[in-house]
């Protein structure tokens, strides 16, 4: 099939969306699911789209998604058709040459996206066939931000359209324990409480939100095109040392500081307020509405003040006092009165604002400067770079300053960067009905601040994001990661030193130096949100720079956006597409960017597939490949060195095996399509031998995903037989599945071991959960919980989570029979895991596309292009693949990822 490249932009506004509304009875979204994965409080999300064309003709198909402003987006992908089309990230200036080239051939743009109060929009469509269907897959990773005691994950839902099979999951998993979570947004109503589930147990939680269609119509904001609102998920965890969480892995750490026992400190704040003509009318009154609001909180051993302007300054009082009843009276009485006139002089007014804390520097105490407007300067000094240098002079590093910006009149970007150059941050305030409550909810930010002069120092550690905060209020959380040099992590030594009212303290645990996570952090974890952060905090202080500076912190951020392939303001990613579709960009827009600006342009998952099929059917035939046929013949025996389970509770198999004989059988199809099936596996560390003989000629096709290419691997197992799933021995967690005996190609036993007494025995009827000398049978959906072990039966799959290894294991049904497939959703990094699931396979194509050599490690192999059905999702899909031989797929001989006890 012929290639174009497409490209998806993304644009500062939302521009005609209502141009081009879909007619729904042209094409079906059948599957929508968002499925959202919190690890350490860094959130992966994947949003998955199946849509079909019912017409007789070919349609345009949309794919339309709202995500958070924080998250970068970090894979994209789309199946048509057999076809496998991903994205790939590059530096703006590449995709905008690409984009460039296909418009000189009379191709368009086609994609919007817009910058909204907390969501980017993401929209996309490609041309599908009549009868045919699409997949799209998008995933994106945020940090989440602690605000006021809670972490929050805003999960929007807009498919356009009411849909059967409509899913949100959402896992969290803190290590330090979950305090409480909650459902809130505007999908939490009365009317769709039915189909929110939430479940909680220690330092686990899931959430799930399985709405029919009749409930999608029927929120706030729904209607007859589907759902449409948010879904918040809200939570906190449990904080025991002073020092705060901090968690190593694979020579990276991050560290979260949010201690809480602590007395506030009395704050020095002036409030500066624009009242500018522009400010006129509900703005106006708004402001006055917040900043009365503000004012009743203040403590009386706060100090304040209030000023406003337009081309001149009036203050309420030109110094500072005391926040007495009295002072507060007359101050909201000053706030009445304000009234919009004239023109804007933001430099008088914040350099004053700085005079009175400068002459107010008082021991023991916090200060704040807060400006409010909605324009830019038009009186008095109106150069932007000369009002910052002003204003840095001013204030000379003594305190932070916090600028609002009202409305999209304001040039957000000389806010922003005023703020940052003076420890602060920049605050868009949107112009709605709610705008007093954004207003008072940022002042609630800062109300309370703990400690001042927070320097957090990491002897042994290199490469390490801010370390320096102005700055610490209560409810937030201050948030370090860095490399460990040398990965030695007995030099590795944390402190913090920080002022509290007028002492200095030091957090520190010098007498229990650091040890390696407790916990085993999710792979990779630790150096993506190292990296995420340190993309972010560059971005800010690109604003600050100019010159070779400027281009030396671009270089960076380049660099890790492209590594980690995040979508930043630097990158845009390019999608591949079939030939004759439209050519576009996907670009992260930036805050406050005007409309028109931007006219140009899973993580963490390993997948093994499988399938069964029949030898001898007409669309098979057996591989005169030497390479391809293997037969198992009086395998060794050994014993398994992990715990002793008795006859009536089995624990993880031995490496024997017992039958006679057992054979592999890798055929090769050329033009067919069979039945098979997918499935998410990881290995277990367990050297235990293959399966039991069967003289059934069933063979299931496996799908081994690739790191590194899109189409998997896959290869043939014939013959009944009981695979090492996954094995996690330093976690005590062992995970095998018995493969079934007829044409399904699933498993009809999947079997999750956790220590010597806790066995969790998934069939596709319900759930037998061992405890010890416990035997209970569950069919029921009520969550089961024992130790670590916390099962969740849901229709059609079953959650296991044990440790901090989670899988879901799906229940599909086909001719009338039902059979199991394990999807891994949280790996950990050990290195001494083993099994199918736990693999890392990476391979190149030489030469072919029908026929291929490949290089798997330092093996050069025959592979042969085929199909599987990915049983890893619900519904399967047909997924290509290159067909190779099992030992080869594993890079090690099969019988080591059998067992002959499940």
């Amino acid at each position: 099939m012929g290639r174009a490249v497409l490209q998806l932009t993304f644009y500062g506004l939302l521009m005609a969306l209502s141009a081009s509304q879909p007619n729904k009875g042209d094409w079906d979204i059948y599957s929508f699911h968002i499925n959202s994965t919190v690890t350490g409080r860094y959130a992966t999300t994947i949003i998955t789209s199946r849509v079909a064309n019912r017409m007789e003709e070919s349609k345009e198909i949309e794919f339309h998604v709202q995500i958070p402003k924080n998250a970068f987006i970090s894979k994209f992908r789309m199946f048509i058709d057999g076809q496998v089309y991903d994205g790939v990230v590059k530096s703006k200036e590449q995709a905008q040459q690409q984009y460039t080239e296909a418009v000189s051939r009379g191709e368009s743009a086609g994609i919007v996206s817009s910058v909204g109060r907390t969501m980017e929009e993401f929209k996309t469509s490609v041309t599908v066939a009549a009868h045919e269907k699409v997949t799209f897959e998008l995933t994106y990773e945020e940090l989440l931000k602690r605000t006021l005691g809670k972490y929050e994950l805003l999960i929007h839902a807009r498919p356009m359209q009411p849909v059967k099979d409509f899913k949100v999951d959402v896992y969290v998993y803190e290590n330090a324990g979950i305090s409480f979570i909650d459902v809130k947004g505007g999908l939490s109503t009365k009317a769709l409480a039915n189909a929110i589930t939430k479940t909680h147990a220690a330092n686990k939680a899931w959430v799930y939100f399985y709405p029919t269609v009749d409930q999608q119509k029927i929120c706030d904001s729904c209607g007859e095109q589907g759902m449409n609102g948010d879904l918040v998920i809200v939570y906190d965890v449990n904080r025991d040392a002073a020092l705060g969480d901090i968690k190593t892995s694979d020579g990276y750490f991050v560290h979260h500081f949010a201690p809480s026992n602590l007395p506030r400190i009395p704050k020095n704040i002036v409030f500066i307020i624009d009242r500018s003509s522009s400010m006129e009318g509900r703005k106006m009154k708004q402001t006055r509405i917040a900043l009365i609001h503000i004012l009743n909180d203040l403590a009386e051993d706060d100090f304040f003040s209030v000023l406003t302007f337009d081309s001149q300054i009036s203050h309420w009082k030109r110094k500072l006092v005391q926040a007495t009843s009295v002072n507060l009276e007359g101050a909201k009485e000053f706030a009445k009165t304000i009234r919009s006139r004239r023109t804007t002089n933001i430099n008088a007014a914040v350099l004053d604002g700085a005079r009175m804390l400068n002459e107010h520097l008082r021991e023991g105490s916090a200060s704040i400067l807060i400006l409010l407007t909605d324009g830019d300067p038009t009186a008095g000094v109106t150069n932007f770079e000369v009002i910052q240098s002003n204003v840095r002079r001013a204030i000379a590093g003594k305190f932070p300053l916090y600028c609002l910006g009202f409305g999209f009149d304001v040039k957000f970007e000389f806010l922003e960067k005023m703020s940052l150059e003076n420890n602060g941050v920049a605050r868009r305030i949107y112009e709605d009905s709610d705008a007093d409550l954004q207003l008072t909810g940022f002042y609630e930010e800062v109300a309370t601040p703990l400690l001042t002069d927070v320097t957090m120092i990491y002897m042994g550690g290199t490469n390490l994001t801010q370390t320096n905060f102005s700055q610490y209020y209560n409810g937030s959380e201050i948030v370090v990661a860095g490399e460990i040099i040398d990965n030695d992590i007995e030099t590795f030594s944390p402190q913090v030193v920080a002022i509290s009212n007028s002492r200095k303290m030091k957090f520190s645990d010098s007498s229990t130096p650091v040890e390696p996570s407790a916990e085993t952090v999710t792979e990779g974890l630790l150096q993506r949100v190292w990296a995420y952060l340190t993309v972010k905090q560059l971005l800010d202080k690109e604003l600050l720079f100019s010159g070779l500076e400027k281009e030396n912190v671009r270089k960076v951020v380049l660099e890790l956006s492209l590594k980690y392939n995040f979508v930043t303001p630097l990158t845009s990613m390019v999608v591949t597409k079939p030939e004759g579709e439209n050519t576009q960009v996907l670009h992260k827009p930036k805050e406050g960017e005007a409309e028109g600006s931007r006219a140009r342009a899973s993580s963490g998952q390993h997948l093994l597939s499988g399938s069964s099929q029949k030898h001898g059917g007409v669309h098979q035939q057996a591989n005169s490949d030497p390479d391809l046929t293997y037969r198992l013949t009086r395998p060794s025996l050994h014993n398994h060195p992990g715990p002793h389970i008795g006859k009536d509770h089995p624990g993880p198999p031995g490496d024997g095996w017992y039958g006679s004989d057992f054979s592999l059988h890798s055929p090769v199809l050329e033009d067919s399509v069979p039945s098979h099936g997918n499935a998410y596996f990881d290995s277990f560390d367990d050297d235990s031998v293959p399966v039991m003989a069967t003289s059934a000629p069933v063979s299931h096709r496996l799908l081994l995903k690739a790191e590194n290419q899109s189409q998997p691997l896959c290869f043939d197992v014939t013959g009944a037989a009981i695979l090492k799933l996954f094995h996690h021995p330093s976690r005590e967690v062992y995970m095998n599945g018995e493969l079934d005996s007829v044409t399904n190609g699933g498993f009809k036993m999947i079997v999750v071991h956790v220590g010597c007494d806790q066995h969790v025995e998934v069939d596709t009827e319900g759930v037998t959960l061992r405890d010890g000398q416990s035997t209970t049978r569950h069919t029921g959906l009520d969550p089961i919980t024992a130790g670590s072990v916390t099962v969740i039966k849901r229709d059609k799959e079953i959650d296991v989570a044990a440790e901090d290894v989670r899988v879901i294991i799906l229940v599909h049904e086909k001719n009338g029979e039902k059979f199991l497939w394990p999807v891994l959703r949280q790996r950990p990094s050990a290195s001494n895991t083993e099994g199918v699931l736990a693999l890392k396979t990476e391979y190149e194509v030489k030469r072919g596309r029908r026929k291929a050599t490949l290089q798997i490690g330092n093996h050069v192999i025959k592979a042969s292009s085929s199909f599987a059905d990915d049983y890893s999702i619900s519904p399967t899909m047909a997924s290509p693949c290159w067909l190779v031989s099992p030992d080869q797929a594993l890079q090690r001989p099969l019988q080591d990822f059998c067992t002959a006890q499940i």
